[in-house]
């Protein structure tokens, strides 16, 4: 049976490197999948990533866009996915837009959701990996590489606190997630991961 699942966490604490090893274990033990990310996904997301990640804006625009690109990806990718049977795997999805939209740019949590009131009526995920880790601490800041790709990865630390307080909020209230301390080891934080799917029934 198909599965929506969604990884988010803070800047820099190794999301992108767990999704990598969850997809190469998959595909190891036969477990079709697709990999998708947000915003992004279709080509008409991935242009308003462009547009959301590099041009000056204001909160409320900011919400508006990364919802829109949402309506996009869920209508010409993650429900066609599904409907096809294939479990969806996703960089991001919602939750991030009430953590740094509504908690880290203030508009908060009830006006994030109701301009993403489409995708908490059709497709909301059945697990959401959260990498919990705070981002001051994170591996790229232990390694000393501040990488600012965008201008959300340039905000400054206070925002970044924020962010991590709204994913933490999350985690406190929502029965979807799970919350996964990442190890030094990034091969012991996978198998976290893929033990707390497994006990979900959301891969073998």
């Amino acid at each position: 049976m198909a599965k929506f699942i969604t990884f988010e966490g803070c800047e820099g604490v190794g999301k992108s490197t767990q999704l990598k090893l969850l997809e190469e274990y998959l595909k190891e033990t036969g477990q079709e999948a697709v990999f998708t990310r947000e915003p992004g996904g279709t080509p008409l997301a991935e242009k308003l990533r462009e547009i959301i990640l590099h041009d000056e804006m204001s909160a409320e625009c900011e919400a508006d866009l990364f919802a829109a690109a949402r309506c996009e990806h869920i209508d010409n990718f993650i429900l066609p996915a599904l409907g096809s049977g294939k479990t969806v795997i996703c960089d991001r999805f919602i939750d991030s837009s009430i953590a740094y939209q509504g908690y880290a740019r203030g508009l908060g949590r009830k006006r994030v959701e109701e301009i993403n009131a489409y995708a908490l009526n059709v497709c909301m995920p059945d697990a959401v990996v959260f990498i919990d880790m705070n981002p001051l601490e994170s591996w790229r800041r232990q390694k000393g590489k501040i990488i600012e790709n965008d201008r959300l990865e340039a905000e400054n630390d206070g925002f970044h606190l924020a962010v991590y307080k709204g994913f933490k909020e999350l985690a406190r209230t929502e029965k979807r997630f799970i919350s996964v301390v990442p190890d030094e080891d990034k091969t012991a934080t996978a198998r976290k991961i893929r033990q707390a799917l497994r006990e979900r029934g959301l891969i073998r």
